[in-house]
């Protein structure tokens, strides 16, 4: 079967600590794998931003601390700052290869369903 390149993305709120941040980098990521039933080998690039009050851990780095991610390429940039804008967000994008005919699942949890709610799943951590 042939693929199709795909954007997935996905968000949650953590508190700023590196063990929150990993939690949460790291759930995402699964999140999205495991819905997708997407494999690593499938993936071109993670890049994820972080709003500025999120500053004791870099979600790249956890993601790589948490095993995960050996081989791929991950990118870590600050969110802009935007007035009222949601706080302490981790957001992540995937860049990924599925099946053609495949629907990509987004996943937004643990707070940060009000980007887009249309868009939400409902599990936490």
């Amino acid at each position: 079967m042939s693929k199709k390149l795909f954007a997935l993305r996905g968000a949650a709120q953590a508190l700023n600590t590196a063990e929150d941040i990993e939690k949460w980098t790291v759930f995402l990521y699964d999140g999205l794998l495991k819905l997708n039933k997407l494999e690593e080998d499938d993936i071109v690039s993670v890049v994820f931003s972080v709003t500025r009050d999120l500053d004791e851990e870099n979600p790249a780095a956890a993601l790589r601390h948490a095993g995960r991610a050996a081989a791929l390429s991950l990118f870590a940039v600050q969110e802009a700052f935007v007035k009222d804008g949601l706080p302490r967000a981790i957001r992540i994008l995937i860049h990924c290869y599925l099946d053609e005919g495949a629907v990509g699942r987004h996943f937004y949890c643990n707070g940060a369903e009000a980007l887009r709610p249309d868009r939400t799943h409902s599990n936490r951590a």
